[in-house]
Order: structure tokens, then sequence, then C-alpha cells
């Protein structure tokens, strides 16, 4: 049976339940959800599997408790931004403080828990490529209400495009946003140094632009031919 910790002991250790979330949080982010037992994180914690049953409840708990921590800053910060944004009367400007509102939290708040950060981007990308269930759970509470809200301020904004086409493009938005926060030496090696791949700011610019161009291509059934050529299958 699984001891609890005393309430001596909690007294004792006022940051474990944030020592906790810090192990957790660095190790789904290293290997991933799956891999993980709740025995690793109290030993990278410095604590009892107990302490993580008191806490947090289950695996679950924590990883729900760790998307709140950061995201609920961020979200309210890019509500604030979008409710500006949207009331822009130009519509290129509109939509160009649009992608800005969404894209730079995620730049400017890594240092105080609000969604930023390199460590939590990357647990951001693991826990959406690895199809867990209850990670899928997690991101849909944590995130849809949002990007709902910033696909439909875009659509209303380019209302000829369909909003499936705005609802791809955001998704690769997504995932830009993930790559330049995660892996910035990147740019910085293939540009021979020309380019600072950890300049923020510079990333926001570049990001922006190249996602306002993106939402304002012409939409996929209105491509010309010669750009829609079919899939070549690789088998002979």
């Amino acid at each position: 049976m699984v001891r609890k910790p005393t309430s001596k002991e909690t007294a004792r250790k006022p940051n474990m339940r944030e020592a906790i979330l810090a192990a957790a949080e660095e190790l789904f982010a290293t290997n991933g959800f799956n891999a993980v037992s709740v025995r690793d994180i109290a030993q990278a914690a410095g604590a009892n599997p107990g302490s993580v049953t008191y806490h947090f409840k289950t695996k679950d708990g924590l990883l729900l408790e760790i998307y709140r921590r950061h995201c609920g800053p961020m979200n309210l910060r890019r509500s604030e931004l979008l409710a500006a944004a949207k009331r822009v009367r130009d519509l290129q400007d509109r939509l160009e403080a649009i992608v800005r509102a969404y894209v730079v939290p995620a730049f400017t708040s890594g240092s105080d828990l609000a969604g930023g950060g390199a460590r939590f981007t990357r647990l951001r990308a693991v826990m959406s490529a690895e199809g867990n269930e209850v990670a899928r759970k997690i991101i849909a509470q944590t995130f849809d209400d949002t990007s709902h809200a910033f696909i439909d301020a875009i659509h209303e904004s380019l209302p000829h495009i369909p909003r499936t086409d705005i609802v791809w493009r955001s998704h690769f938005l997504l995932g830009a946003l993930y790559y330049s926060l995660v892996t910035p030496d990147r740019v910085s090696r293939l540009s021979r140094g020309e380019a600072d791949g950890g300049d923020a700011a510079g990333a926001i610019e570049q990001l922006v632009q190249a996602t306002v161009a993106s939402f304002q291509a012409p939409p996929l059934d209105h491509a010309a031919p010669a750009r829609r050529r079919p899939v070549v299958s690789s088998k002979t």
C-alpha cells in the first residue's frame, strides 16, 4: 500500500509539489508520457511515490496540472490580444494582428510559466506526437476553445477562404511554432550564422509574415491545376 505523506512531512517540504511538477515536466518532455512512471517522477523529484499520489492523485492528474499552470496564463493573454486585434478595421492589419496575438505569447512567456519556453514546448510536441489518449484529451481541454476563437477570427478576416483551409494552415502554424521554439539553433546553422535563431523578436516577425501569407494563399479548390499534382505512389 502506498503511504501518504503526513501533514508534518508536507509542512517540512513546502516546495515538494513544485519539485514534482518540474521533474515530471522534464521527464515527459524527454521521454514521453507512456515511458515515465510515477516512481520515475518521485525519484527525480527526491520524493516518494506517495507524495505524487497525495498532490496529484494520478499521473494523468499530474500532466493536467502541468498544462493548466502553463497554459491558463498564456490562453488568457492570447484572448486579450485577440480581442484587441478584432477591433482593427483594416482587414490586412487585422489579420496580422490576429496572427501576432497567437504567436507572441508563446515566445514572450517562457520565464514565467505562462506557456512558453523550450521545455514545455518540447513536451507539447512530444505529447501531440505520442498519440496517448489521456494527453489528447488534456490538449483538447486546454487549447480547443482558444484555437476555435482564433480560427473563427481569421475566417472573419478572410471570408473567401474555406474554414477547413484555415484549420489546415493553423495546424501548420502550430508546427512551425513548436519547431522555432525547440530548435532555434537550426536557423543559425543553416544560415551560416547570418541569422540568429535565438532572436525571439526576429523569429516572431518571420513567423507572423509567413503565416499571414499562408492564410492569404488561394483556397485549395481554386489552386492552379499545375500546382495540384497528384501524389505519385512509390510502388512500381
